[in-house]
Parts: structure tokens; C-alpha cells; sequence
């Protein structure tokens, strides 16, 4: 274990002189604006197509839940549906402000 030591002490200042040529962080770089990747125009379209499916989704949620307490309460069915309902719209809200979250993001 000496013999190592004795190598590294031997080594320090080579070391000592590496670590101060290495460069110094020039801080963030700048990307500018950027630009659109080729393609990205379809890209958009099928976003925009997920974007209506499932607002027709969150709608079709809604109405089944409506449904459901409709029967349930002609059954004399209780309020469990309540925690559907609160699901279905959590998730109608998300749709709602998801362009909202990703644009802070961005």
C-alpha cells in the first residue's frame, strides 16, 4: 500500500497541471428558435386527431356515468357513482389544459 502512495505523491504534480489545462463550462448554449423537423405538419394533424378522440372520449365518459346513475337511481341506487363522475371530469380537465401545461413546459 506505501509503494502506492508513494507513486501518487510522485504523480501529484502532473495531475495538479492536467486539471488546470482542462477548459472551463462556457455556460448554456444557445439553440436559437429552432425549426420544425421535416414532417412535422403530419405529426401535428395526428396530434390534433388523439386531441378530438378523447374529448369525444371525456364526453362519451360523462354520458355513461349520467347513464348509470340514471338506472341506478330508478333502482333506488345510492350516490357511488360520485367518484366516477369525479374521474371523468379530473380527466376532462387534463384534456382541457394540456396545451396549457406543455406550453409552460416549453
Amino acid at each position: 500500500m506505501s509503494s502506492l502512495m508513494a507513486a501518487l505523491m510522485d504523480a501529484s504534480p502532473y495531475v495538479d497541471h492536467v486539471v488546470a489545462a482542462s477548459p472551463a463550462p462556457s455556460g448554456v448554449p444557445d439553440v436559437g428558435g429552432g425549426e420544425a423537423p421535416p414532417g412535422a405538419a403530419d405529426m401535428l394533424k395526428v396530434l390534433k386527431w388523439v386531441a378530438w378522440s378523447v374529448t369525444l372520449l371525456c364526453v362519451a365518459g360523462i354520458f355513461g356515468v349520467a347513464a348509470r346513475m340514471a338506472v341506478d337511481h330508478s333502482r333506488g341506487g345510492g350516490r357511488e357513482h360520485a367518484r366516477g363522475l369525479g374521474f371523468v371530469l379530473g380527466a376532462c380537465l387534463l384534456v382541457g389544459s394540456a396545451s396549457g401545461i406543455v406550453g409552460a413546459f416549453v
